[in-house]
Parts: C-alpha cells; structure tokens; sequence
C-alpha cells in the first residue's frame, strides 16, 4: 500500500463491481407508457352466493370502460370469462383462469384487468402461481378502483392481504352453508337445489298436477314401459320437467331413482330416515322400481367390447374365481378385469365367449323350461309380526334421532346405530318387492323355451338376453383350466343360480 492511499479509495471500485449484481428498480408505470399496450380481461361469477355476485356480463362492461381510460387494447382472443365457477375450491376447473396463465407465459399480455382481485383469485396457491408466472415479465393487474404491479414487493404484499381475506371469507361461507345443511338433515327438511318434480320450490309440499303424473310415470315403468317410450308420452301431452324442459330418458330414470318421492331423507349419499315431507310414492312401490332397475337397466360395455363390435351377452355376469373381479369381452373372449395391469396384481385368465356363452345358454334354457311364473302378482301385506318389529325400529330411529339432537351420541355413533336399525327395516319391507319374473322372462318359459330363445338370437335382441341371464344367474365363475391345449375345460365353469328363483 502507497503512503497516502486509503482504505476508502477503493470504495468507488467496490461499488462498480457490485452494481451488476444489484436488484433493478421496476420501471416506471405512467399512464403514457401504457397506451396502445396489450390488456386481458377476466371475469369470473361463482355458482354460490358470495359478497359480490356482479354478473360476468356487467363485470366485461365495466372492465371494457377500464380499458378504455387506460388506452390499451383488448384483443377479442383475450377475454376470459368462467361463469358459475369457483375460485375458491382448489379441484374446481376454470377454463377461463387456465387461458389467461397461458396468455401471460406467452409473453402477450402486459395488463389485466379484473373487476375485483377477489373475481381473479380466492386461494393464496393462485396468487403465487400468478405471481412467479409474472416474475419477469412486468405485469400490472388493474381493478375497478386500483392497480397491483405484480412486480412490485408493496403491491405483492397488499394482493396477498386481499386474496387472504378472501380466502376467509370463502372459508367462512362453506362453513355457515355445512352447517346450515347439516342442521336440515338433523330437521329432515330437504336439502337446497332445483326444485324437484311433483314438490314446491322448497320440496316440502306436494304439486298435485304433478304428482298424479309422478304416480303415472312410477306404474308405467312397472307395467314394462321404457323410459323412452315415457318421456315421449309427456312430452307429447305437452308436460315439462321441474325446470320446463322437455323429458328424455336420463330425466324419467332420475324421477325413478329420486328418494325425495318416497319421502328418504339422504345426506352425503347415505339415507339418514325420512323426510318430515310427504311421499308420493309408497315406499314398497319405491323399493319394486328400484329392483326392477337393478336387472332392467342394460350393463355398460367396455372400451374393448366397443371396439370389438361384439355383444357379449353374458356382460356383467362373468366372475374370476382367482381375483373375485368381473371379466369383461375382447377379442371373442372374456377376460379378467386386471389382465391389463403391469404389476404383481395382474391376471391373464381368459375363456373362450362362443364356447362358454353356448353352455350357459344351455343351463338358461333348461331353468326356462321349467320355471313357474304363475301365483300372485304381489304380496298381500305384511304380518302383524313383521308391521310391530317395523314400527318398533321406527321408534327406535326417532329415539336415537333426539339422542344425537340432544349430543348424546356423536354423528359417527348414530350412524352407525342408525344403518343398523334401517338394514333391519329394509330387510322386512323386501317381502314386499316382488321379483318380476313375468315381465323379464315373457314369452320364454315353459317346453318351447329353446325356440323362443333361438327367435331372440335371430332378431338379435342381445340386451333382452343379457337382462335374461343376469336375472337367471347370480354369476358364472371361472376358474383354472385343468385341462392342456384348446379343448375346453366345463369343469371349470360353476354357474350360481340366483337363489330368489
């Protein structure tokens, strides 16, 4: 070191070194530098009710008007709109927030314009993506009243306040909504939604224009109408659903599977007892439908057995002894349904459909020609015995229904309890659900079954068949071949009748 050379000298070199790794200052946002500048917009409405329920159309006005005082441009490619979609709940798909982040990692956009923070986001994780996506790329988010520079430390913190009070708001809504239905089940009042057909708005009360067409759609089915053939029976009296659309089979099987008409109270997909609502619908009368929809309704193909363009007729029957899970049709033959997993799990047990087809054909046709169909339609009643245990588990229900009103028992104990006294129930009131052999097997039973039957393969009524052998036959279990080469092995195949024949 010289004499007279300092320390501090060397400061201003220090300096120079250092400024490259200094922090940039974010340049400056004047509304000059802006004009001309590429915008998007986003509007958002959730389906639930919150604080500001502004329809998406008024909020793209309103953004517009933004736009406009700003001087930039809104391409049309880069509006985005989720109408009825949460941003609060995280497995909820916005299509709408999902474009905008692709239009800013493109580099296209340099301003967006919302009408509140809250309609872009309502969870912290958005913010944050949002945020690390705008890291480099200058992005100022303008609302009705303000603007956020993404990339500036004091707007990032107040947009996290924001977000993070909308989130508790969010929060503080789900929970008073849970409780709210949560108190209604305990009530057995109806849950909230769209009205339900043959029910006021509130369901609570009985529609009798509505009802007596509830009865007719109920007694038709039993006496073997289609749902098609149902709903374009009132559509052609000019009869509306519950929200005035047209019917279509999808709405008839819903008002076929509605507990609300039978006066069942559900809550999260499990029946909690009924209703403090009327029934439309008879209970027994409900639990017939429901069995006869078991059986009626046609077993979906697979993506194989649509490829292979071939009906399997014994779809939805065929058991693997070895994994207990169903088989499904390829390639004209039925296979396990994990021959296509990879891991130790995997299964390729396989039989052949032609073949094992024309045998339980056989054992079909000879349960047809001897099966008896005749007798009473239906059962009388219940006994006396059977109406006092019913009765007595009903009280039982309400009593435990007031001990879990009164906390003493918790949710899980009563339901618990509850599923136990209601098996119970359902187990009595069956005797009064009869199967309907008479309509499945129609015209199929008695010495000219085989006929009958071979009348059904040449007007290829596979469904009917299908419906036949899932009626006839609780399941037809394949098991390990015993036998060497392509010779089939019948000893294989155990065929259990359904025991209720």
């Amino acid at each position: 070191m010289k004499g007279d050379e300092r320390p501090t000298d060397r400061q201003p070199e220090r300096e120079r070194r250092l400024a490259k790794f200094a922090v940039p200052r974010q340049r400056g946002h004047s509304r000059s530098d802006w004009t001309g500048e590429s915008a998007a917009l986003y509007c958002r409405i959730s389906h639930a009710s919150d604080d500001d329920q502004t329809g998406v159309d008024r909020q793209e006005r309103i953004c517009r008007d933004v736009a406009e005082r700003l001087g930039v441009s809104v391409p049309s490619d880069l509006v985005f709109v989720d109408n009825n979609r949460s941003a609060w709940k995280r497995n909820r798909k916005r299509p709408g927030w999902d474009g905008l982040l692709a239009a800013v990692r493109a580099g296209r956009v340099r301003h967006i314009i919302t009408y509140h923070p809250d309609r872009l986001m309502r969870q912290p994780h958005d913010l944050e993506e949002l945020l690390h996506i705008s890291d480099e790329l200058d992005i100022t988010l303008h609302g009705q009243a303000n603007r956020r520079n993404l990339a500036d430390p004091d707007d990032r913190f107040f947009l996290r306040i924001e977000v993070a009070h909308s989130c508790r708001s969010s929060d503080d809504t789900s929970r008073r909504l849970l409780d709210q239905t949560v108190d209604r089940a305990r009530d057995g009042l109806p849950h909230g939604g769209k009205r339900r057909y043959g029910y006021t708005p509130n369901g609570m009360e009985i529609i009798a224009k509505e009802a007596v067409i509830v009865r007719e759609v109920f007694s038709g089915y039993l006496d073997g109408d289609t749902p098609q053939k149902l709903a374009n029976d009132l559509n052609r009296r000019g009869e509306p659903t519950a929200l005035g659309k047209e019917w279509n089979p999808p709405s008839v099987r819903a008002l076929l599977d509605s507990r609300h008409v039978a006066g069942i109270r559900v809550f999260r997909g499990e029946e909690i007892g009924d209703g403090e609502w009327p029934a439309i619908i008879a209970r027994g009368l409900w639990e017939e439908v429901r069995e006869r929809r078991s059986y009626r309704a046609p077993v979906e193909p697979t993506v194989d057995e649509e490829e292979d363009g071939r009906f399997y007729i014994l779809r939805g029957v065929v058991i693997c002894k070895k994994c207990a899970v169903r088989m499904a049709g390829s390639n004209g033959r039925y296979l396990c349904g994990r021959h296509q997993r990879t891991d130790s799990a995997s299964c390729g047990r396989n039989v052949s459909a032609p073949t094992l087809e024309s045998f339980v054909r056989d054992a079909a046709i000879r349960i047809l020609e001897r099966i008896d169909v005749t007798g009473s339609a239906a059962p009388a009643g219940l006994s006396a015995i059977d109406e006092a245990a019913v009765q007595s588990d009903r009280q039982e229900l309400a009593d435990l229904k007031a001990m879990w009103e009164d906390r003493e028992l918790s949710t899980r104990e009563y339901r618990s309890m509850r599923k136990t006294v209601e098996d119970r129930i359902a187990a009595v009131q069956r005797k009064l659900v009869t199967r309907p052999t008479v309509e499945v097997l129609q015209g199929l039973v008695g010495p000219r079954a085989a006929a009958s039957w071979t009348a059904l393969e040449a007007a290829k009524d596979y469904a009917r068949m299908n419906a036949v052998m899932r009626f006839l036959f609780s399941a037809v279990i394949i098991d390990a071949s015993s036998l060497r080469g392509r010779t089939f092995d019948y000893a294989r195949v155990e065929i259990e009748p359904n025991p209720n024949l």
